[in-house]
């Protein structure tokens, strides 16, 4: 059965056209996949960006990091912000399980690369994380690297959205939060480029939540007012547009426009970290001394800014009313934006 998502509510986020699935995965060579680890005691997971079919590590893309606010145990960000390129495969998952899945895509990229006939002495995994404590006994540390092979393995274009993967114990705006994603197309120099965002949602007060401007109902959730805005949402950003690392670094700046735009006032306790990467300009491993690259006239970014705002909104929504709702082994219940709207 397909999900119903925000748009089938009525609501048209922005002006923009959307992608052919208004998915992360309408950037041509992008595909999503998620495991999902849910019993009596854990609702969590982790879900994989791959940005590429062929190995990224050997062929690495243009790539930047925005840290909106730091409160947060994100991997692989430093060398990103250094070199402005990205090498592996993103995941998604847990605050407590960054490590393990780091671990695991350094083995997935140190396993392809042998395939391949290259030695892998140095590897920079990327991984976000969200806090999901509020549903899942997070200090178990339940996803393993087999998790994380099966997200890898199970990657394709039309994937799902909601309490899936990294998002299945998420809590967005005192509702039940998850994986969502949307897409925008932009026209530059008379060529059509993809933009495309995937988040994490787990953040947000309740009563801050705005749908396209608009604040919802409090009928039956006055027992939510003045609680904390703590959780994080880690947005990812794809792209085939030809940009610079610093380029897309003021891109993915403007993906904070969506986060406003539902509603938020970045709380002290939630951590908003946004990775977003382009698949036009590759740096393959060769010996040249000089490589070349194109990118986009600096005057004709504000396109890109729109698109990377309207993509993360809708996302966002998206990863609400996808999501089903959810009782947790503590007791706590996550109603679902769909049966409010």
């Amino acid at each position: 059965m397909k999900q119903k998502r925000i748009s089938d509510f009525g609501v048209r986020i922005g002006v923009l056209p959307t992608g052919k699935l208004n998915k992360i995965t309408d950037v041509p060579g992008v595909t999503v996949g998620h495991c999902t680890v849910r019993d009596e005691k854990h609702n969590t997971g982790v879900t994989v960006i791959m940005p590429s079919e062929d190995n990224i590590f050997l062929n690495k893309m243009t790539a930047s990091v925005y840290v909106h606010n730091g409160f947060g145990k994100t991997a692989g960000t430093l060398q990103i912000e250094e070199l402005g390129t990205l090498e592996t495969p993103i995941a998604l998952t847990n605050t407590l399980n960054v490590g393990k899945v780091s671990d695991a895509v350094v083995e997935y990229t140190i396993c392809r690369c042998k395939e391949e006939g290259t030695d892998v002495v140095s590897v920079n995994s990327v991984v976000g994380e969200c806090n999901d404590c509020r549903t899942n006994d997070i200090a178990d540390r339940a996803v393993s690297k087999e998790h994380v092979f099966s997200a890898i393995g199970s990657a394709c274009a039309d994937f799902e959205e909601g309490g899936v993967g990294a998002g299945a114990g998420t809590k967005c705006y005192g509702l039940k939060g998850g994986i969502g994603s949307a897409s925008r197309i932009v026209s530059l120099g008379g060529k059509d480029y993809t933009v495309g965002v995937i988040v994490q949602s787990n953040y947000g007060k309740h009563e801050d939540l705005r749908i396209d401007g608009k604040k919802i109902s409090e009928d039956d959730h006055s027992s939510r007012m003045g609680e904390c805005d703590v959780g994080s949402i880690m947005v990812i950003l794809a792209c085939d547009v030809p940009l610079t690392s610093r380029q897309l670094k003021r891109v993915i700046k403007r993906c904070s426009v969506g986060i406003a735009r539902c509603g938020s006032y970045i709380g002290h306790g939630s951590g908003e970290v946004f990775i977003g990467f382009s698949t036009s300009n590759r740096f393959s491993s060769s010996d040249d001394d000089i490589v070349s690259i194109s990118c986009v006239k600096e005057s004709k970014l504000d396109i890109l800014f729109r698109a990377a705002g309207e993509a993360t909104e809708e996302a966002i929504l998206n990863s609400m009313v996808c999501a089903e709702e959810l009782h947790a082994f503590n007791g706590t219940l996550l109603k679902s934006l769909k049966d409010i709207l």
